[in-house]
């Protein structure tokens, strides 16, 4: 049976991912070891499933339409930046939602109980803290220049993104990085 890379997303829209790009390009100069995500495959990870077997696709999608009803469409701001785990150690840099940030939290605790029980997921030990992942950190020895550096753009504005549905997504991890499909929609709603 196949199995299929999955996760459950929001999208980001045009604008943001331009001042996300235009960000990274700046970044770029001074950040060295970083692994810049691609523009085109900017989202916000609601819940990674990891590799789903096909099969359990459609019930997944049920779960989704289902965890997402009651919840009115909200808008998304990005903007400051910060790196997991610390800045002392840091391997993932994101930039962070600014509003809308318990909106993701509600869908999010929506979803996580019956994707437990759909065995389709394994819940994370820490929290669920919703980012925008820019770039992961592959090497980097002067670790200490990252708290000026995020200093320099906690004020940093992303842009606002309406978000009116969440996407259950398969990732295809291919040499020149991974490509997105939506497999499916789940509209919000009041």
């Amino acid at each position: 049976m196949a199995r299929i890379r999955t996760f459950i997303a929001v999208a980001i829209g045009p604008a943001i991912q331009e001042r996300a790009s235009a960000l990274q390009e700046k970044l770029a100069l001074t950040a060295a070891g970083v692994k810049w995500v691609e523009p085109g495959s900017m989202h916000i990870t609601l819940l990674f499933l990891g590799q789903v077997a096909e099969l359990d696709l459609v019930p997944i999608c049920r779960i989704v339409n289902k965890g997402v009803r009651g919840i009115a469409p909200f808008d998304m701001a990005i903007g400051g930046l910060g790196v997991f785990p610390t800045p002392r150690r840091p391997k993932v840099l994101w930039a962070g939602v600014k509003e809308g940030a318990e909106s993701m939290r509600q869908i999010h605790a929506h979803l996580e109980a019956p994707l437990l029980e759909q065995g389709g997921y394994r819940r994370e030990e820490r929290g669920y803290n919703p980012h925008l992942t820019l770039g992961r950190i592959t090497h980097d020895e002067r670790t200490s220049a990252w708290g000026p550096l995020l200093a320099n753009y906690a004020n940093w504005e992303g842009g606002t993104t309406r978000v009116e549905e969440v996407l259950v997504m398969s990732s295809e991890l291919r040499r020149d990085g991974p490509v997105y499909t939506v497999m499916g929609r789940a509209r919000l709603n009041d």
